[in-house]
C-alpha cells in the first residue's frame, strides 16, 4: 500500500506533441484506428474490424451517460460576460429531478472571470418558443475544491432546467482541444447510446462505436450491456502533486441494475470494459460488495479503501452481496459514488479487456492504463502509437488491451 501511494507521476510522462491531439473527431465514427494489445504484441487495424476480434460469450459493457450542455454564459449589467460551467446538481442533488425543476435549482458550478463578479446577480436572456425568458444565476458558498453554489432561478414555470441548458448551454469540450465549442460537438461529443443526462464530459472511448458495429458485435454471440456513471470535470484534471498520495481524486456517481449485476455475474472472466469509466465504476461494484460483505452498506468507495480493506471475497459473493442490497431498494438500482485510484498495484477483480482511447501524460486515466497492462507495457504501446500516427485524447483513435 505504501509503494503505491508512494508512486511518482513523473514517472507517467511522455511527450505529447499539440500536432498530435486530435481537435476534431473522424467523419464517420469507425473510421479511426485502433491499436490492439494482447498480451505483450502490439498490431493495428481499424476501428471498423473490432467486431472480428472479440469472442463469443463475452460481455461488453458500455457507460450509457449523456453530456449536457453544462457551459452557460451569464452577463453582469455593465455587459462583462461570466461563464459558468455546471459540474454536478446540489439541490435538487437528483441528476433526474434537478432537470426537471421549474423556476429554480442550486448546482456545484466552476466559474470564469470571477473577479469581476463581486456580489448580486447575474443574468441570461434566451428565447423559448417565441418568449423571452431570463435566467438570473446568483452565488451562494464557496467549496472546499475552488467550486461555487450558484442558486438559478427564472421567470416562469414554463421550461425546465434541462431545456434551459439544451437551448442556452455549450458542449463542455475538453480544455485541451484549444477550440471553442462547435455545433458539431453536440452530436460527436456523444455517444450513439447515451440514454441519462449527467455527464459534463464524454466516456470518450464509446464515441467510435455505431449502431451499425453494436448490432455486428451482438451477432457474433457477444452479449452487451451498461452502466450510468456521470463523468465529472475532474477527469481533466492533471496530478499536480509529485506522489500521487497527495492527489485527491474527483467523486464520481454511478448507478447498476439489478439486471445488470446478474449479468456480469453469468459473464466472469469474459467482461470487457469500454473506457475507464466503465472500469471505474465495475471495480468499484466488486469493491461495494465487499463492503457489504463486512456490513458496510454505505454506497460509497473511498479513493483508497480497495487497498486498505482486508477482506476480499471472490468476485461472485461480491455481486451476491450487491444484488441482495439492490433487492432491498425500492427502485431496484445501485446508486453509489466513487473515488476510486486504480495504480499500478491494484488487483482488478472484474474487467478482463479494455477498450481505451489514448491518455494525457501525468494523469490518473494513465495511472489506470499502467495498472492493466504493465508500467514497462503502457510505455510500449504509447511509443507504438506515437510512431505510427495515432491521435490521441478524446476525439482521438483507440485501442483494446487484453492481458
Amino acid at each position: 500500500m505504501k509503494a503505491i501511494k508512494n508512486i511518482r507521476i513523473e514517472d507517467y510522462s511522455y511527450n505529447l506533441p499539440q500536432e498530435r491531439i486530435a481537435k476534431y473527431p473522424e467523419k464517420q465514427r469507425d473510421n479511426s484506428k485502433l491499436l490492439i494489445y494482447d498480451k505483450g504484441h502490439i498490431s493495428e487495424t481499424s476501428f471498423k474490424n473490432i467486431p472480428g476480434l472479440l469472442s463469443e460469450n463475452e460481455l461488453i459493457i458500455f457507460n450509457n451517460t449523456k453530456v449536457i450542455q453544462a457551459r452557460l454564459e451569464f452577463y453582469k449589467d455593465t455587459g462583462a460576460k461570466i461563464e459558468i460551467f455546471c459540474l454536478e446538481p446540489h439541490i435538487p442533488a437528483d441528476y433526474s429531478l434537478v432537470f426537471e425543476a421549474k423556476k429554480k435549482c442550486t448546482w456545484k458550478c466552476l466559474v470564469g472571470n470571477l473577479k469581476k463578479w463581486k456580489t448580486g446577480k447575474i443574468f441570461h436572456e434566451i428565447n423559448f418558443n417565441g418568449n423571452k425568458i431570463t435566467v438570473n444565476a446568483e452565488k451562494s458558498e464557496k467549496q472546499t475544491d475552488n467550486s461555487i453554489l450558484i442558486n438559478f432561478s427564472w421567470n416562469t414555470g414554463k421550461i425546465s432546467f434541462g431545456e434551459i441548458l439544451e437551448k442556452a448551454g455549450n458542449t463542455p469540450i475538453p480544455p485541451y482541444l484549444n477550440r471553442k465549442s462547435e455545433e458539431i460537438d453536440k452530436k460527436s461529443y456523444q455517444t450513439v447510446y447515451s440514454e441519462y443526462k449527467g455527464s459534463v464530459a464524454a466516456p470518450t472511448a464509446g464515441l467510435h462505436f455505431t449502431e451499425n458495429i453494436i448490432n455486428e458485435i451482438q451477432k457474433k454471440g457477444c452479449s452487451t450491456d451498461f452502466v450510468t456513471l456521470h463523468v465529472g470535470a475532474g477527469t481533466f484534471r492533471p496530478v499536480k502533486s509529485k506522489i500521487i498520495s497527495d492527489h485527491s481524486m474527483h467523486t464520481e456517481h454511478f448507478t447498476v441494475s439489478l439486471e445488470t449485476i446478474r449479468n456480469l455475474k453469468k459473464h466472469a472472466g469474459k467482461i470487457i470494459a469500454v473506457g475507464t469509466t466503465s472500469v471505474r465504476t465495475l471495480e468499484s461494484i466488486y469493491h461495494l460488495g465487499n463492503k457489504f460483505f463486512n456490513k458496510d452498506f454505505k454506497p460509497e468507495i473511498s479513493q483508497w479503501e480497495c487497498y486498505e480493506n482486508p477482506t476480499k471475497i471472490s468476485f461472485e459473493t461480491a455481486l451476491n452481496e450487491i444484488e441482495k442490497y439492490i433487492d432491498k431498494q425500492e427502485n431496484k438500482i445501485l446508486e453509489a459514488k466513487t473515488k476510486i485510484m486504480i495504480a499500478p498495484g491494484y488487483k482488478f477483480r472484474v474487467v478482463n479487456k479494455i477498450i481505451t482511447n489514448f491518455h494525457q501524460p501525468q494523469s490518473t486515466l494513465l495511472l489506470l492504463i499502467s495498472a492493466f497492462v504493465g508500467n514497462e507495457n503502457w510505455r510500449k504501446i504509447y511509443d507504438y502509437a506515437l510512431k505510427n500516427n495515432f491521435r490521441f485524447l478524446s476525439y482521438g483513435d483507440s485501442s483494446i488491451l487484453k492481458i
